[in-house]
């Protein structure tokens, strides 16, 4: 319900001389926006994500023995091998999941960034960089924290093989979530919270810190104007920041959440098995396709959220405007 007695933005472009594209979005149009453009930005690169878990869990025992002769090699030549020996439906597998995920986990972690940083700043403008990553580290543990068991379902479901002879652990979403509830408990569902929350308040601080201080950057230098080409080059740089810092953590939270009940006994088991096994080469698994897919991901969902909030708020603009316009009254 609305406070009536919060201005509309119709009252905050009058009171303050805003032009209506100038008036701070609300907290719900956030929300809204940013799990809106996370499920565009998903669509549009989740083949390289599930490029990206194959290559990832390569070399793991109970892999390697379900693929047999199949080997990953490179982002591009995954994809080739996943359409040629599972047909294009597999660069899919979890997708639905990963909807799940986006409306869960975005629209927190992006959605309430602003809020929780202005909460620490005590409303102060230009933050500091601790308080933006402080911010990001809370928004990111946050979402981790209500959204884990859909990361944990798309994880399983891009990891398993569509192939004749080869057992599917699961057949949908919703009865994945079942599943794994009745085999594993409520532990099995949030399997991997730790490095999940590690991984993602790292991805979280990196990716909205640096888009926020190279957007601030071009626009305090005058190098370009608040629109699209600024969005895409802040985002890139976002991307490529986040990938190099979250790789690692990245590959130990696919490791794990993708293991069977017994494998490892925890998180750092798993990455101390990986690296006196594979050395430690092998928390960059999958490094290319992590940034082909961080890199775009990042782009389509920024410039989608800013265009997003945008078009929301003028068409919020717009009803509000037609509300409080006088209707003339018809002769009678």
């Amino acid at each position: 319900m609305t406070d009536s007695r919060a201005p509309c933005v119709s009252q905050q472009v009058r009171m303050v001389g805003l032009k209506p594209s100038e008036v701070p979005p609300p907290l719900g149009v956030k929300i809204l926006s940013a799990g809106m453009a996370g499920c565009i930005a998903d669509l549009v690169t989740f083949p390289l994500d599930t490029a990206k878990v194959r290559l990832q869990i390569q070399g793991e025992k109970a892999a390697a023995g379900a693929a047999k002769d199949i080997r990953y090699r490179g982002v591009f030549g995954t994809i080739s091998t996943m359409v040629r020996t599972e047909g294009p439906r597999s660069l899919y597998n979890g997708l639905v999941a990963g909807l799940h995920r986006q409306m869960a986990f975005a629209s927190i972690r992006i959605g309430f960034y602003d809020s929780v940083k202005h909460l620490y700043t005590g409303g102060r403008d230009n933050p500091g960089v601790g308080t933006r990553i402080l911010a990001g580290c809370t928004t990111g543990a946050m979402a981790v924290s209500i959204a884990q068991p859909t990361d944990v379902v798309k994880v399983r479901f891009q990891a398993q093989l569509n192939l004749q002879g080869v057992d599917r652990r699961y057949s949908g979403a919703l009865k994945a979530y079942g599943k794994i509830f009745r085999e594993e408990g409520l532990r099995g569902l949030w399997k991997g919270t730790l490095p999940n929350i590690t991984r993602n308040a790292l991805v979280n601080c990196t990716e909205l810190v640096t888009y926020d201080i190279i957007k601030e950057a071009i626009l305090n230098h005058k190098l370009m104007s608040d629109n699209l080409p600024c969005h895409f080059v802040s985002a890139f740089g976002a991307g490529f920041c986040t990938t190099v810092i979250a790789s690692p953590v990245d590959v130990v939270k696919t490791r794990y959440m993708n293991s069977p009940p017994g494998q490892y006994t925890s998180a750092i088991n798993c990455a101390w098995t990986m690296l006196t096994k594979e050395g430690p080469t092998a928390f960059y698994k999958g490094f290319v396709p992590s940034f082909l897919r961080l890199g775009s991901w990042n782009i389509v969902m920024f410039v989608s959220f800013e265009q997003l909030k945008r078009a929301m708020m003028v068409s919020r603009n717009k009803a509000e405007t037609s509300d409080s316009t006088p209707k003339r009254k018809e002769p009678v």
